[in-house]
């Protein structure tokens, strides 16, 4: 193995593949002198600039370099892409809907209105297993601690989330379990759910019956017998919708599982499927990269206010716009929010950017979709499942455990990780670093992921029972 890479032709610096020299994997070394107000190079483009003069040998990071990013900015329509070349199409075994829409899985989900019900919720998780049949996959709740005591957006975010849960197609049946005085009562939250089956969807609300339990299971029993019709069949793949998300990210991750997972986004759009990339504060300092790929005006006009709106957010509540990346970033060696976004929208490949989606909204467009939502895990994550997201695709340096409430697929940027956290990690980009071909891997990490969505292969936070919801907050609470 090498001992330092150099990731761009232009780039001034290179990465460490080990510790080496005094400078931990991950790192950045100088590869000449850069003065003191000179931009540093990474990936081609600038992550920030020098704070002070640095010598060339030396370990650039936080101590020397600064972000070089303004605050809300004016952007120019530039348009630099290429379509992505269509390729054969392929097939996965999933489950077909009534309304059209396909699953990858075939679920029973418990959709508390409220956060007073959770443990009712729970209750019935607990108990209805007994209902869970060979066509049954799952039978689970999903519990948050909202839907009472909020005003406005934050209330309508709520509305907009659980809303998504139960039109989301791996969800083969749903009980939406209501209390019965919140302000997300049932009969508000079915305007933003829509028209909905009968025998899909049912109500209960707990304060209306005797014994909310019992009334429960002996719903969920319909429910799981409605959900064991639903048989796996051959379905093209594009229909597959891939939520594309990253955390606890390190010096590799721009250079292993985020390009990785872009190699795997272009071949998915190149048969007619689509995916969604997030986390708009990760976008900071290289959002003109993805505004240069938007199809239409009207698109990049969108992802201008996707941007501006999201910094406003930060204004508003008087924080600092760029107060990223995290102790765990930097300890991998990112320095800079340009240094963490220029890795992370890596995950977005080559193709053209076809849509901007508000949080909560669903995807319409096949192909590459942004998506209005903040760096959290499990917050963007949730958002990406909401607006469609079959599979969520976790690239992460550093490892984490939680899931959302699709399969949530990590894939590690070293070697290190994958073998210190096999539990947690589901396939490993760091085979990149030693000598792995990225065409071989991506198809080999394609053919993977086919093997997610039809069943063949539980992604280790399904193992695991781990399922987490968390919806995006910003006002006040009652």
């Amino acid at each position: 193995m090498m001992d330092f890479i150099q990731i761009n032709e232009k780039d001034n610096v290179v990465v460490a593949l080990k510790d080496v020299e005094g400078i931990s994997a991950g790192h950045k070394k100088a590869m000449a002198d850069i003065a003191e107000g000179e931009n540093v190079i990474k990936y081609g483009n600038s992550i920030g600039v020098a704070r002070t003069a640095i010598k060339a040998g030396e370990w650039v990071h936080t101590h020397n370099i600064k972000t070089g990013l303004g605050e809300v900015l004016t952007y120019n329509y530039t348009p630099r892409y290429s379509e992505i070349k269509k390729t054969e199409s392929d097939t996965f075994m999933g489950y077909k809907r009534e309304n059209g829409k396909v699953g990858i899985r075939n679920e029973v989900w418990i959709i508390p209105t409220v956060g007073c019900v959770n443990n009712i919720a729970q209750i019935v998780e607990k108990e209805a297993q007994a209902f869970k049949t060979e066509g049954v996959d799952v039978i689970c709740s999903f519990t948050h601690p909202y839907g009472c005591s909020q005003l406005g957006e934050d209330h309508q975010n709520t509305q907009k989330v659980l809303a998504g849960l139960v039109n989301h197609p791996n969800a083969a049946a749903v009980l939406v379990l209501g209390l019965g005085c919140e302000n997300n009562h049932i009969e508000g939250l079915k305007e933003f759910i829509g028209p909905y089956n009968e025998d899909r969807v049912k109500f209960l609300v707990c304060q209306d019956v005797e014994d909310e339990v019992a009334s429960a299971l002996e719903t969920i029993k319909e429910l799981a017998s409605y959900a064991s019709s639903f048989k796996r069949e051959p379905v093209d793949v594009s229909e597959l919708v891939i939520g594309l998300k990253c955390g606890g990210s390190d010096g590799f991750s721009g250079i292993t599982a985020n390009p990785l997972v872009g190699a795997f986004s272009d071949m998915l759009i190149s048969k007619g499927g689509s995916t969604i990339l997030t986390e708009v504060p990760e976008m900071f300092g290289a959002e003109t990269l993805l505004m240069d790929r938007c199809i239409n005006l009207d698109v990049f006009d969108k992802t201008v206010s996707l941007i501006n709106d999201f910094k406003g957010y930060f204004i508003k509540h008087n924080q600092e716009i760029y107060e990223n990346p995290s102790p765990g970033n930097k300890k991998g060696g990112i320095s800079t929010l340009e240094d963490k976004s220029l890795g992370c929208t890596q995950k977005s490949g080559n193709a053209p950017v076809v849509d901007v989606l508000k949080y909560g909204e669903s995807v319409k467009a096949k192909g590459l979709n942004l998506l209005q939502a903040p760096g959290n895990d499990l917050v963007a994550a949730t958002a990406l499942v909401v607006s469609g997201a079959h599979i969520v695709l976790f690239t992460t340096g550093r490892g984490t455990p939680f899931g959302s409430p699709v399969p949530t697929v990590k894939i590690s940027s070293n070697s290190a990780l994958y073998q210190k956290k096999n539990n947690w990690i589901d396939f490993n980009a760091g085979q990149l670093l030693e000598g792995k071909d990225m065409k071989e891997l991506a198809e080999e990490f394609y053919s993977y992921l086919i093997d997610i969505a039809s069943g063949k292969i539980l992604a280790k936070t399904e193992q695991q029972g781990i399922r987490d919801l968390a919806i995006f907050k910003d006002g006040v609470t009652l």
